[in-house]
């Protein structure tokens, strides 16, 4: 069975879902892909929109250029691959209906999960820089303040004269 670092990199950001493709999907299964497909054709009402969706020429372009995903030159695939959400990936395991279906896909979804938390920690982060960067302005701005505010008072401090001048008495 795969580590959860090399699932994470089976995860794809398409159509602003989280998807895993469905040879990707056949390799953790151990099944073929072709199997995998047929499972999801015979249980159609299982598998609406929101769980799996075939991508389109563009999409599938777009993501070989983000990642090695071979062409389908002769012998290679002729159909556009299917994406299934992290729902689909759940359904799958019902569909499947093995040991090893039922394991992948508790493991797939802890990935889904987890890739969840991170982003949702990552906009935590963000948003602490950003707070941090406005009181840095912040703070910036007031010492300058300071800076010029003392600059002003040393200058009208050299204007006037301390002290007194002996040439003015006889």
């Amino acid at each position: 069975m795969e580590d959860m670092s090399t699932l994470e990199k089976s995860i794809h950001l398409i159509r602003g879902k989280r998807v895993i493709l469905d040879r990707d999907l056949a390799l953790l299964y151990g099944v073929q892909t072709r199997e995998l497909l047929q499972a999801v054709k015979r249980n159609l009402d299982r598998f609406p929109q929101d769980f799996v969706f075939v991508l389109t020429d563009q999409e599938l372009t777009n993501l070989r250029s983000q990642t090695v995903i071979s062409r389908s030159d002769w012998g290679g695939r002729r159909t556009l691959p299917y994406a299934f959400t992290e729902h689909g990936v759940a359904m799958l395991a019902s569909v499947l209906n093995s040991q090893t279906a039922i394991k992948v896909s508790v493991l797939i979804i802890r990935s889904f999960v987890r890739l969840r938390e991170l982003v949702r920690s990552n906009e935590i982060i963000e948003k602490r820089v950003e707070d941090l960067e406005q009181r840095s302005t912040e703070h910036t701005k007031a010492i300058v303040s300071i800076i010029e505010a003392l600059d002003e008072k040393s200058a009208e401090d050299e204007k006037r004269k301390i002290g007194f001048s002996i040439e003015g008495k006889k």
